[in-house]
């Protein structure tokens, strides 16, 4: 760990007795927190009622959806701490959110029933299906990350960070609350595009807020290694490479995210490995005593 990350901020860069980056922090995960919430409210019911899907496709969808936002921030995560930084991650991130948000507020046209069968306007159900990949992306790289932001604006073994913690996780509360009172009424009273376009405005709040105060996290969400990240391939920096396959990654998650027993197959195939991997661990890394606890 570099000095800088064991060193105290200045005494004015602290409000309430915390580094005024918490607060930062704080504001941008409250939002983000606001649009996934306010968006999720809705989803199911935008999905059987306006789409028309039945009950099946629209559970089958939701956890689709539910898995892969989950199983997203593993590569965010990793891509952050070991080229990105966890700053660019979250700005990644927030961007990435405010496009998906975006397209959830165009309905297009209702599906309706004609002789029978359900005709769905084509065109929407795909910016429907791309904005649920936007989602998807942009909690992968801004979730782990903000979190991992908060440790690191306080010195090892500071006996504020678990109170700092504390205050961010209350944002997070605050921000799943206020979700599902303000977008689901609005949705459901005035119409969809109401209620999703909410959403997208507190992700906007929360991006600009981001933006506005990363200053206060004193260089704690660099890069470790800015000149690898510098380094051309191709030429093209990796950075760069890892914006294009953010995007590269969605165009995947939008075929995916159609084709959800793909999806659910996946989580299957993970949960088994994952099984056989810790069997493997405990019988091969593991001595009785480590066993037996």
């Amino acid at each position: 760990m570099t000095a800088t990350a064991n060193t105290l901020p200045p005494s004015t860069d602290e409000f309430l007795g915390h580094p005024k980056g918490l607060f930062v922090c704080f504001f941008t995960e409250m939002w983000e927190r606001f649009s996934f919430y306010g968006m999720k409210a809705l989803l199911l019911l935008y999905i059987l009622k306006y789409h028309l899907f039945g009950d099946d496709a629209g559970y089958d969808l939701l956890g689709a959806y539910g898995g892969l936002v989950y199983a997203v921030p593993v590569i965010g995560g990793l891509l952050a701490d070991r080229y990105l930084g966890m700053r660019k991650a979250v700005v990644l991130g927030g961007v990435l959110l405010v496009l998906g948000h975006i397209g959830m507020a165009y309905e297009g046209e209702a599906a309706r029933t004609v002789n029978g069968v359900v005709v769905r306007d084509t065109g929407a159900l795909q910016v429907f299906y791309l904005s649920l990949a936007l989602i998807i992306m942009g909690v992968g790289f801004l979730k782990p990350n903000i979190s991992t932001i908060v440790g690191r604006l306080y010195p090892e073994n500071d006996p504020r960070r678990d109170s700092g913690f504390t205050l961010f996780y209350a944002g997070i509360n605050v921000g799943a609350l206020f979700a599902s009172l303000i977008c689901a009424f609005l949705g459901e009273t005035y119409g969809w595009k109401y209620g999703f376009g909410a959403a997208g405005i507190g992700m906007v709040a929360g991006l600009v807020m981001f933006l506005w105060g990363q200053k206060y996290l004193h260089g704690h969400a660099e890069p470790n290694d800015p000149a690898r990240l510098a380094e051309r391939v191709a030429g093209l920096s990796r950075e760069w490479w890892i914006y294009l396959g953010s995007f590269g990654g969605v165009l995947i998650v939008w075929q995916l995210i159609q084709r959800t027993w793909t999806v659910h197959g996946a989580m299957h195939i993970i949960a088994v490995a994952l099984l056989g991997w810790f069997v493997w661990f405990l019988a091969a890394r593991c001595n009785r005593v480590e066993r037996q606890q």
